[in-house]
């Protein structure tokens, strides 16, 4: 949830531009690309996120366009597989619908931008506590000019902060995380995710898109923190996406993203999207296979 650090989105920016690269030097959480029996995901009871989501966004701060088309198409692309070569986002969301809550129902295969917040005014400032999210999602649903709705039934928040806004342990612990909304601050329970545009800290939003993918992936399978995870703690859960940072593809391991696409200049990537987009994302924990996986795997 909270452990996907920036070293990572770092190292996947770098291999889009280099053939070879050695991440040895760099940490990396445990990762498992081999099926293996030691790893304890357990299901703790609580929900998934099984009924089609309203997926809402909040641009908060100053936003390039062109960036934010590049984000609006993979969200799409989750839900777009018809038309889409394979592998696509939507494969791969595949292995995130292989979870399911107490009465067999899967996470859900539709995922809708069903509204967008633009707080280009900084409404809490330039640098945010991990609370903030949760007044910030407050200002975006009773704002006077154009509120989202408070949806408490499908609703999914995503916060998205620009590069010149400096969140509590952004690019030294965290790119991003996922947690559920106090109704003493906003009013309900809901799930929401944060996820920081690195600006010149850390790659931008080609090594954005993975962060995203990666909180989506854990809010959909631990939206209250109560269902899907690994370890004794709920408070510091290992979740879905947890378990395989830094795994892109076959083979990977130990420092080394796995076999990857290539486009014509050089630049990975594992699966496709709408309107010809080619994307990196990492994979995630495969509950069937019991090891991580994605579309493009080889096996």
């Amino acid at each position: 949830m909270q452990k996907f650090t920036c070293h990572v989105v770092l190292l996947l920016f770098l291999l889009c531009f280099f053939q070879a690269f050695s991440w040895s030097q760099f940490n990396q959480g445990e990762n498992y690309e081999g099926s293996s029996d030691l790893i304890n995901l357990e299901y703790h009871m609580g929900p998934v996120l099984a009924s089609a989501i309203n997926l809402y966004i909040i641009w908060y701060g100053q936003w390039n366009p062109t960036h934010q088309a590049t984000i609006r198409d993979f969200l799409d692309s989750l839900s777009s597989s018809s038309s889409v070569p394979y592998p696509s986002v939507a494969d791969w969301w595949d292995t995130v619908r292989l979870y399911t809550d107490q009465t067999g129902s899967n996470i859900t295969a539709t995922i809708s931008i069903s509204g967008e917040f633009y707080d280009s005014g900084y409404s809490h400032g330039v640098y945010l506590s991990r609370l903030s999210m949760q007044s910030i999602i407050k200002a975006a649903v009773t704002s006077h000019s154009r509120p989202l709705p408070l949806n408490p039934h499908n609703g999914l928040y995503l916060v998205l902060t620009s590069q010149d806004v400096q969140v509590e342990d952004f690019c030294r612990a965290v790119c991003g995380f996922h947690y559920f909304t106090f109704p003493i601050l906003v009013g309900v329970t809901v799930p929401y995710a944060w996820v920081g545009y690195s600006g010149t800290q850390c790659p931008g939003v080609d090594g954005m898109i993975s962060v995203i993918a990666h909180e989506l992936a854990e809010v959909s399978s631990n939206p209250l923190i109560n269902a899907w995870y690994a370890g004794e703690d709920p408070t510091a859960p290992t979740e879905i996406a947890d378990l395989c940072l830094g795994l892109y593809g076959s083979g990977g391991g130990g420092g080394y993203m796995g076999k990857v696409y290539k486009d014509a200049w050089g630049n990975g990537y594992n699966v496709h999207g709408v309107k010809g987009r080619r994307f990196l994302v990492q994979w995630v924990w495969n509950p069937v296979k019991r090891r991580c996986f994605g579309p493009n795997a080889l096996d």
